[in-house]
């Protein structure tokens, strides 16, 4: 979420097969290793639908978030766009859902902030969304991971800059990272420290939007935070991201600067989609073997949210 205020791909990449059963738009350039890029879908602005966050379903479908409508939604690899649910409507206020992340047996787990119903919700299949567990002392619910090795969700709160650990099977929650590094600049700020987060190598990964960092956060033997390290610096406007392969590319979402930037292992980037390839203000990515996926929620550009789609170049 960012809504407020204002190369070379290393490792093997296994092809999944459902590029070739999209329904292109017409493609733009995209700068290599990505290629072919196109708009599969389009969301309708009017009704709120600005996708925040994305995970994929097995058949190349995506799961979205859409942040002010309260709803997920579905959209095959044709542009086809169902509400899978909507979630409750506090009492007073406004309400945003954020992260969302899916578990190997199809649950889907969505951030959400909605005063006394802030926290972790669950959507299992077919099912209406139940709370699993309350945050309403958190900030900012922002980015949702899933580590199923340990049953372990984490959840970022971008305005303290902290990340939290839930249980899905119990409820509970605890701090689990906190410190500068995660936190909002102290000028010239968004507001918005920890945002996006993943579980990759033994490791939390974190991007910072308005230190433009990407943090790494080691997972102790007991399931404790280790020391916070910077892997990346001087990534404009960073919102979510994702891991491209196993070793530790990355792919991260420019919110405000309406570009995709690849991020090496070294640190180094590199600017690899832009407005010109569709992007309305990017806020989230995902990869399904040689297709990037890429949400975009108009957030400031007031036009055309959509689901973009590339190749990557092997």
């Amino acid at each position: 979420m960012y809504r407020h205020r204002r190369t070379t791909l290393l490792g093997a990449i296994a092809v999944a097969g459902v590029a070739a059963t999209l329904t292109m738009a017409p493609a733009f350039g995209a700068t290599a290793p990505l290629s072919q890029a196109r708009e599969v879908a389009h969301f309708d602005i009017t009704t709120q639908q600005q996708p925040e966050n994305i995970t994929l379903e097995p058949d190349g479908a995506a799961d979205v978030t859409f942040n002010r409508a309260r709803q997920i939604a579905r959209v095959t690899p044709d542009g086809k766009t169902t509400i899978l649910a909507t979630l409750p409507a506090p009492a007073s206020g406004s309400a945003t859902a954020s992260g969302i992340v899916r578990a190997a047996d199809g649950t889907l787990y969505v951030n959400y902030n909605a005063g006394s119903l802030s926290g972790v919700w669950r959507i299992r299949p077919g099912g209406t969304p139940e709370q699993v567990a309350a945050l309403t002392g958190v900030k900012v619910v922002n980015g949702l991971a899933l580590d199923e090795r340990t049953d372990t969700l984490y959840v970022t709160d971008s305005t303290s800059g902290t990340v939290w650990k839930v249980s899905p099977r119990t409820g509970e929650t605890s701090l689990w990272a906190s410190g500068e590094a995660l936190q909002p600049a102290t000028a010239n700020s968004s507001g918005f420290g920890a945002n996006g987060i993943k579980v990759h190598n033994d490791a939390v990964w974190v991007s910072n939007t308005d230190k433009g960092t990407l943090l790494r956060i080691p997972i102790g033997a007991h399931g404790t935070a280790g020391t916070v390290t910077t892997k990346a610096e001087g990534v404009a406007s960073f919102d979510d991201f994702t891991f491209v392969g196993q070793d530790d590319t990355v792919l991260a979402a420019q919110n405000f600067a309406n570009s995709v930037a690849l991020i090496n292992p070294d640190g180094t980037h590199q600017t690899v989609l832009t407005a010109d390839d569709g992007l309305s203000n990017p806020t989230s990515l995902a990869v399904c073997g040689s297709t990037v996926y890429v949400a975009s929620g108009a957030y400031f550009t007031h036009t055309d949210p959509n689901l973009l789609l590339a190749h990557i170049d092997h």
